[in-house]
């Protein structure tokens, strides 16, 4: 048997994961984007539920991970092979929207359960609630709620918005709107893995804004940064996590400083389950964990956390130990809204350089216990 560690503010975890192994094994299928412009985030993901496994020793945790291309087909027939093939018992490590709208609903109406590391598209936050969907990160709105509500406290008055024209770029700038007391000096959909931005960038100079919102993660947030830096146009950004996220600001480099993003998490959390974490993780990779990292980890230890306590192959009592979701959270207290989507704090980060290191750190918290408005339509 594999020595289980002792982990600071995860023993409540792991004493639970101790006797686990006569339990049936839990085959959980990661589909996720390793590879082309948003293959950080899959890869940080996959990083972190990989050492969240390895943290815990000795699990009953059968994992396959494929990798999606980005590609909501490949995504499908992925899905379907490792339900068919690899009798998967849950499915996971979605990250963007497009391919968990393609994906999510067969699986759950499958008696599959799908816990999301990331994606949170607002269709399945309502109306298309499902018992078997969970979302471990947030609805897609949250953050963007967030950096909404800080900007009125900048004091922006007239802000250019921009997002690419996907559900979670139609979902970012539904939130940023839904909390921005001012007006908009202009608001853009640009095209999924868009590289150049010179069109965007004279529109945002020729628009009188006084500040500017994007959400667009990975690829595109360093393309569109590095761009802006060239330009010249100097005009303070406002965003969310995902586009200056630790995965692209060692790509974006100082034209990332000083720009406010609103995030559930950030590596500077200063709670016993972060620190470990944190440190875990830069030793096991050699970098700074991102928020995909950190919701990686915390949904390989809530499934750890039920496989512990019910077998998977009772769906029903399942269902009810991811529900009770007791395993320790590096972002801090964790609990459900009745449409399985967080109630968590969202925090306001700033970009800064430490040690020759660009990273987040918290500079003020836009919302104590943040629910998203969609599960107000939920019938569960």
């Amino acid at each position: 048997m594999r020595h289980t560690p002792k982990i600071a503010g995860l023993s409540a975890v792991l004493a639970l994961c101790a006797g686990v192994t006569a339990a049936q094994d839990v085959t959980v299928g990661m589909i996720t984007t390793l590879s082309g412009g948003g293959a950080g985030l899959g890869v940080d993901v996959r990083d972190g539920f990989q050492l969240a496994l390895d943290m815990a020793g000795e699990h009953n945790i059968k994992l396959v991970v494929e990798d999606d291309g980005q590609r909501p087909e490949l995504a499908v027939q992925i899905a379907e092979r490792m339900v068919q093939s690899e009798r998967a018992d849950i499915l996971t490590g979605i990250i963007w929207s497009n391919l968990a709208m393609a994906v999510v609903p067969s699986t759950v109406a499958q008696d599959i359960f799908y816990l999301s590391p990331n994606a949170g598209p607002s269709a399945l936050a309502g109306a298309n609630c499902h018992p078997n969907y969970f979302n471990v990160a947030w609805q897609n709105d949250m953050l963007h709620e967030g950096a909404g509500a800080y900007a009125n406290e900048l004091g922006y008055e007239n802000t250019f918005i921009m997002a690419p024209n996907y559900p979670a770029g139609t979902d970012a700038l539904a939130g940023f709107k839904r909390y921005f007391e001012g007006n908009l000096a202009g608001e853009l959909f640009t095209q999924v893995g868009q590289t150049d931005y010179a069109a965007e960038i004279a529109q945002i100079r020729a628009s009188g804004a006084d500040s500017i919102f994007i959400f667009l993660p990975g690829g595109m947030g360093i393309s569109f940064m590095r761009q802006y830096e060239q330009s010249g146009l100097d005009l303070p950004i406002v965003s969310a996590a995902f586009t200056f996220s630790q995965d692209i600001l060692p790509a974006v480099g100082s034209a990332a400083l000083g720009v406010f993003n609103a995030s559930q998490w950030s590596p500077d959390l200063d709670n016993e389950a972060n620190v470990e974490f944190v440190a875990r993780f830069r030793e096991a990779y050699g970098r700074i964990p991102s928020l995909y990292a950190s919701q990686g980890f915390d949904t390989a230890n809530l499934i750890l956390s039920a496989a512990a306590k019910a077998d998977v192959k009772d769906r029903d009592a399942f269902r009810e130990a991811l529900r009770e979701a007791d395993f320790t959270s590096v972002r801090g207290d964790f609990a459900w809204a009745p449409n399985q989507h967080p109630i968590q704090k969202v925090y306001i980060r700033e970009v800064v350089e430490v040690d020759g290191e660009f990273t987040n750190r918290i500079v003020g918290v836009a919302f104590e216990e943040h629910r998203d408005v969609h599960g107000e339509n939920c019938s569960m």
